[in-house]
């Protein structure tokens, strides 16, 4: 079962960036769907991102133009690097993997076997 560990949230002015991480206990590359998500107090959880194994990524509308998804396979590590954030996405963002889902099963918004903690954003 592999661990997933998120780091690199906090606070922000509207307008401004940050970058997510999340690291995963075993090798990742080429063999799980990865995928990012939040969710707010009193909301539905809300895909953001997701990339295959083939390094293929979907994005939800709303982070289009504004969000990337990578990852480093030699670090075992996932992405997040989000601009022009904005006060209504401020939430708790969750890194997911499955080693179950691939092409059109693997998208953003699908419920992924593995996730981690969370890292808590908030945008002011």
């Amino acid at each position: 079962q592999v661990q997933l560990v998120e780091s690199g949230g906090g606070s922000v002015q509207a307008g401004g960036s940050l970058r997510l991480s999340c690291a995963a206990s075993e090798l990742i590359e080429n063999t799980y769907c990865l995928s990012w998500f939040r969710q707010a107090p009193g909301k539905e959880r809300e895909g953001v991102a997701t990339i295959d194994s083939a390094g293929n990524t979907d994005y939800a509308d709303s982070a289009k133009g504004r969000f990337t998804i990578s990852q480093d396979n030699a670090k075992n590590t996932l992405y997040l690097t989000k601009n022009s954030l904005k006060p209504e996405e401020t939430a708790m963002y969750y890194c997911a993997a499955d080693p179950w889902r691939s092409g059109a099963f693997c998208y953003t918004g699908a419920d992924f076997r593995y996730r981690g903690q969370g890292t808590q954003v908030t945008v002011s």
